[in-house]
């Protein structure tokens, strides 16, 4: 279960919104590349986060290049779950490699900034506790599921020899 303060972002929010390319020279210094996630968006979101928040966004998040460190940073900052309308494919599957979970669900406009949210990523289950609503989202597929139980990909193959069955 994962429990956390919503941050509001738009749409098409870029690897490039997430991880500016003049801090390009981190790349192999994620923690203090991640003191700047986001800074494009929202400028003092990486001072601000807290650990356990959640990203709420519109449309195409992570759209851009194929920067993998973009998603690893937003974990790093603290974030536990990113929730938008839409995600770019390349992203999507990053993020999930990292032991980011993502949920695609269509009623984002319903949450506000600063809501709390309870995320139930077995059942498919987002509850609003600030509102009191509830929505339903297609469940992260079992494979992904066991990624992120391991906290990413590369630490399920050390533990389990061979990729997850699909």
């Amino acid at each position: 279960m994962i429990k956390g303060k919503v941050w509001k972002f738009g749409d098409n929010i870029s690897t490039d919104h997430i991880a500016p390319g003049r801090y390009f020279h981190l790349r192999n210094n994620l923690e203090e590349l991640a003191k700047h996630v986001l800074e494009d968006a929202m400028e003092d979101f990486a001072k601000r986060v807290k650990k356990g928040d959640i990203i709420v966004a519109g449309k195409n998040f992570g759209l851009g290049s194929s920067r993998e460190h973009a998603a690893r940073i937003i974990k790093i900052a603290g974030v536990s779950c990113v929730v938008a309308k839409s995600f770019a494919r390349i992203f999507y599957r990053n993020a999930f490699n990292v032991g980011l979970p993502l949920i695609e669900l269509k009623e984002v406009d319903e949450i506000n900034q600063g809501d709390e949210l309870e995320i139930d990523l077995e059942n498919g289950i987002l509850k609003d506790l600030t509102t009191g609503k509830e929505y339903r989202f297609n469940p992260i597929p079992r494979f992904l599921l066991e990624i992120l139980k391991e906290d990413g990909i590369v630490n399920y193959l050390k533990k389990h020899g061979t990729f997850p069955r699909v």
